[in-house]
C-alpha cells in the first residue's frame, strides 16, 4: 500500500478543491454513495426509486446474453452479505472481480474500473462497507451462459497516485473512472466481446430495462450534433446532478443523478473537464 497517504483517524485528501480533512470512513461513504453510486445497482428499486431501508442489500437484475445475475448483497450480514469476508477479500472482489473461493463476478460489476483506486480510497470504501447496517436478503445466484472475464478500462490498469488528484484533468478522469461512466455510455463491440472502449468510447446506445421501462444511454462525447459538445458546463452539471437534459426533458434511471447530486462542486468541475476531452463520436 502507498503509505504516502495518511490513514487512521484523519486522512488528508488531495481531491478537495481546498485543504480539507475527512476520516477514512467519511471518504469511503462519499465514494460509495455519491461517486461510485454503488447503491444504484446494489439497493433494491421500486417504481419510485431506491428502497433505502434495504440499502446495499442486493438490487438490479441483469439478464444479458452472457449472464443472468442480480447485484449482490454487500451489507455486513454474515449469511447473505459480505460480513464473513476479510478486508483483503473485499478488496479483491472490488478490483479483481473475484469472490472468496475464486468465483468470478459477472463483468457488469465494474471491477475493471476500480483498479485505479488510490489505496487510501480503497481502505475508506472497505471501512464504510463494514459500517453500514447488515440486512438479511438472499439474492439469486448467478447464471453464466458463457465464460466471463474482467475487462480493464483503458488507463485504469493500476492505482493512481494521490498526488495526481491535484491536477484537474487527472482528477476528472479518476472520478469518472471510479464512477464507471463509460461502462453504461459505451456500447458493446459488434462481436459481443466486451464493451467497445477502443472505437466507441462514450457513444451511447446501450439499453437498460427496469421498473422505469427501458432507458437508453446517450452519447456523452464532445460531438456537437450527437453528443454534448454544444452543452454548457452548467447544463452538463444539471444533467449529472438533477437528471435534466439541455432541452429540459427528464433523464430516466438508472442514471444516478440522485446520488451525484451530493457531489462537491470541485469534483463536478473536474468530471466536466474530463468529459470535454472525450473524442467526438457520431
Amino acid at each position: 500500500m502507498n503509505r504516502g497517504v495518511v490513514f487512521g483517524c484523519v486522512a488528508v485528501l488531495a481531491s478537495a478543491s481546498s485543504a480539507t480533512a475527512q476520516t477514512s470512513l467519511e471518504r469511503g461513504r462519499y465514494l460509495v454513495d455519491t461517486v461510485m453510486t454503488c447503491q444504484n445497482c446494489h439497493t433494491p428499486k421500486g417504481p419510485n426509486g431506491p428502497q433505502f431501508d434495504k440499502a446495499l442489500s442486493g438490487g438490479l437484475r441483469f439478464d444479458e446474453p452472457a449472464f443472468d445475475v442480480t447485484a449482490s448483497n454487500i451489507t455486513p450480514d454474515r449469511d447473505t452479505g459480505i460480513g464473513s469476508w476479510s478486508d483483503a477479500e473485499i478488496r479483491v472482489a472490488l478490483q479483481e472481480g473475484t469472490r472468496p473461493g475464486g468465483h468470478h463476478l459477472a463483468p457488469i460489476m465494474p471491477s475493471g474500473f476500480y483498479k485505479i483506486l488510490i489505496p487510501g480510497d480503497l481502505d475508506g470504501i472497505v471501512a464504510y462497507l463494514r459500517s453500514v447496517p447488515p440486512v438479511e436478503n438472499k439474492v439469486p445466484g448467478p447464471v453464466y451462459k458463457v465464460a466471463v472475464s474482467q475487462q480493464v478500462f483503458p488507463g485504469a490498469e493500476k492505482p493512481m497516485s494521490a498526488s495526481d488528484l491535484g491536477d484537474k484533468s487527472k482528477r476528472g478522469f479518476y472520478l469518472a473512472t471510479i464512477a464507471h461512466c463509460m461502462e453504461c455510455h459505451t456500447p458493446f463491440a459488434p462481436s459481443g466481446a466486451g464493451v467497445d472502449f477502443q472505437n466507441s468510447l462514450g457513444k451511447g446506445g446501450r439499453e437498460f430495462p427496469g421498473p422505469w421501462g427501458v432507458s437508453t444511454a446517450r452519447n456523452i462525447t464532445s460531438s456537437r450534433s450527437a453528443g454534448i459538445g454544444d452543452w454548457s458546463d452548467a447544463e452538463i452539471k444539471r444533467a449529472i446532478t438533477q437528471g435534466v437534459r439541455k432541452d429540459g426533458s427528464r433523464l430516466k434511471p438508472p442514471m444516478g443523478y440522485p446520488f451525484y447530486a451530493k457531489m462537491t462542486d470541485g469534483d463536478l468541475d473536474a468530471i466536466v473537464a474530463y468529459v470535454r476531452t472525450v473524442p467526438a463520436k457520431e
